[in-house]
Order: structure tokens, then C-alpha cells, then sequence
């Protein structure tokens, strides 16, 4: 079951769609992966400042001193400062000065500069603090983890062969020799035509013939 509340799922969502990127692995894939991730750390701080205390814990900041803190990208880190401060000096996961180091790479890529294809440890570095951050100030324990059940659940399941389909086509159709190799023909048709072997599986498991004929 999941631990992301759903006034968090926007971050969240951010951080989802730059780890589906990332795991596609090419080169514009990585440099929106960098992009979305060095968003992610915006969008967790910015939706965090803009909750009902009620949905962080009771935690209340003046309002001067979150309109200062929603500035811009650096001031938002200031914010993360104080917040590490106000829980009992908590370190920082992921050094202040490397994602800023990251961030200027975003910049790179965003606003088309000559950053080319994002370096591997930008990606990695804005990638754990975007985790970090997240998890931080949303009380997410395990981020990584929710990111992967979050990217499982979207893939459709794979189909399975039908044990039932399966025994009628073999039954009808037998054995198919390709080259020196021998296969049922249930796994050739699942195999190069899922719509034609349920079709055909459901005919035959009903009791049908050969070629559609009763």
C-alpha cells in the first residue's frame, strides 16, 4: 500500500515521469530526466510551503518568510536549511552546493546551452535529491520503492497463454517443425499473433473445427 498522501501526489507524479525517462536510457530520455528531476526538487518545496499546516504535521511558517522562500531555486534551498535546522540539525543527503552544481546543468539543458548530452552523475545527484527532498518533507520512508511500484502498476500485465486454448490448438493442429526445431503450434501462434490464437483457441476449446467449420 502506498505511504504518498494525495496532497503530495503532484511532486510525486514529477518524480514518476523523470524515473520513467530515465529507464528508457536515451539520450533525450536523460536529458528530460535531469529536467524533471531538478523540477521535482521545486515542486516538492513549493507544494509543501503551500499546504494546510494540517497536512504537515502542524508545521506553521510566517508568511514573510515563505514568500521569501519561494523566490527561486537558491531560496528554496534556504528553506530546506532551515527545515534540517528545525528538525534537530539534520544533515544534508545530498550536499547543498551539488545540487546546485545539477541544477546549473538543467539550466544547460532547459535554456539550450552547450551542455550536450547530461553527464551520468548530474542525473544521479539531482536524482537523490529529488528522492531525499521528497521524502523529507512528505514523510515518504522508502521513496525509491514507491517509484518502482508506482512504474509497475502502469505497465499493463503481460497476457499469459490459456492452459485450456492451448490443449484445444495443440489437439487440432499438433506440432510445427521449423528448420530442425520442433514447437507446439499453440506457442507458434501465441507467439506471432495473440488476436488470432485467442480467437482460434476460443473456437476450438468450444468444441469448433478446423478452419472456422462446426
Amino acid at each position: 500500500m502506498t505511504t504518498v498522501r494525495n496532497w503530495a501526489r503532484g511532486p510525486f507524479e514529477l518524480i514518476v515521469h523523470a524515473e520513467g525517462h530515465l529507464r528508457t536510457g536515451d539520450d533525450i530520455d536523460r536529458r528530460m530526466a535531469l529536467i524533471s528531476f531538478d523540477n521535482a526538487v521545486e515542486v516538492s518545496i513549493t507544494a509543501y510551503l503551500t499546504l494546510n499546516p494540517v497536512h504537515r504535521g502542524g508545521a506553521s511558517y510566517p508568511n514573510a518568510d515563505v514568500e521569501k522562500w519561494l523566490k527561486n531555486y537558491h531560496t528554496k534551498l534556504d528553506f530546506i536549511a532551515h527545515e534540517l535546522t528545525r528538525r534537530g540539525s539534520l544533515p544534508w543527503k545530498v550536499e547543498r552546493e551539488d545540487i546546485l552544481w545539477a541544477h546549473d546543468q538543467r539550466n544547460e539543458q532547459y535554456h539550450g546551452g552547450t551542455g550536450g548530452v547530461p553527464a551520468k552523475r548530474a542525473i544521479t545527484t539531482i536524482r537523490s535529491a529529488a528522492f531525499w527532498i521528497f521524502g523529507l518533507l512528505f514523510n515518504v520512508a522508502d521513496v525509491a520503492k514507491e517509484v518502482d511500484d508506482e512504474i509497475a502498476a502502469l505497465v499493463p500485465p503481460k497476457p499469459a497463454p490459456r492452459p485450456d486454448f492451448d490443449m484445444a490448438i495443440d489437439n487440432e493442429h499438433g506440432i510445427v517443425e521449423i528448420g530442425e526445431l520442433n514447437y507446439y503450434a499453440s506457442e507458434v501462434l501465441f507467439a506471432v499473433d495473440r488476436d488470432a490464437y485467442s480467437v482460434v483457441g476460443e473456437k476450438l476449446a468450444k468444441g469448433g473445427k478446423r478452419g472456422g467449420k462446426e
